[in-house]
């Protein structure tokens, strides 16, 4: 059986049920276990199912929801990762932020911050911070995705070069055990990494049910983040590539739910 012929055989059987293991295609097809995966890959990049740790499952109903619903996903999870957040980001300080419902909530976690400098290509962010006591708040400039207030493209990724911050706060849409930083849209992956080329000090913040979720645009590698803020502990082989690009781990202590948002 080729490649193709497993891969019909794997969105066939998804057809019938809500997930397949690494472990048990294996042993149906006779093949190793990262052949399989390479299948599950080829698979989730053309948008045909979603890699989860040791398998893979149907496409996530998630990614549909409007903007709005997902802030309500995974709020106290969201809240308990931003109030870290603001922990290890000091006051006097320059910070971007971008896209997403959890850079949303880091930037009412920052409230009490006093002298900080904003940058955002998130729209929702910088209206919020008009109320607080900054120093700068700067709204990227280029093409607004009316459904969320991001501003996305090349435009944006050019006005983002013009600064060197001290701190970037990215979300994504998902994280393979693996280390790599995954999410949907390749204009919106392009202004995290020009926001993660300016920053002195690189975190993100992502809930742990990304390890359930797959997308196919790469933002970046563990060893492009300074710092990874979750809600939950993380797989062991993440782990051990985060120890490796020396990037360091936080888990908030926040309750944990079945949901998060498509994108953080």
């Amino acid at each position: 059986m080729d490649a193709s012929d497993r891969q019909n055989e794997i969105l066939s059987l998804l057809t019938l049920q809500d997930r397949v293991e690494v472990e048990d295609l294996a042993r149906r097809f006779g093949v190793s276990l990262q052949t399989v995966r390479t299948d599950l890959r080829d698979l989730s990049g053309r948008g045909q199912l979603s890699r989860v740790h040791g398998g893979a499952v149907r496409i996530a109903s998630a990614a549909n929801r409007g903007y709005a619903e997902r802030r309500m996903l995974n709020a106290g999870g969201k809240r308990a990762m931003a109030s870290l957040a603001a922990e290890v980001i000091p006051e006097n300080c320059s910070l971007a932020l971008n896209i997403g419902t959890s850079t949303e909530q880091v930037a009412r976690a920052l409230s009490g911050h006093s002298g900080l400098t904003i940058l955002s290509n998130n729209i929702n962010i910088i209206n919020m911070m008009m109320a607080m006591e900054t120093r700068d708040l700067i709204l990227v400039g280029g093409s607004i995705r009316q459904s969320d207030g991001a501003i996305v493209g090349e435009d944006a990724v050019d006005f983002i070069s013009r600064y060197k911050l001290d701190y970037a706060v990215i979300g994504a849409s998902a994280m393979d055990p693996d280390g790599a930083i995954l999410d949907h849209d390749a204009r919106e992956v392009s202004v995290a990494r020009a926001l993660l080329r300016n920053a002195r000090s690189r975190i993100l913040i992502c809930d742990g049910s990304k390890f359930e979720r797959s997308a196919p645009v790469r933002i970046c590698a563990l060893t492009e983040l300074d710092i990874v803020i979750t809600d939950r502990p993380v797989p062991q082989e993440f782990a051990e590539a985060a120890a490796a690009a020396g990037t360091r781990i936080l888990v908030a202590d926040a309750p944990v739910t079945n949901e998060s948002s498509e994108n953080d």
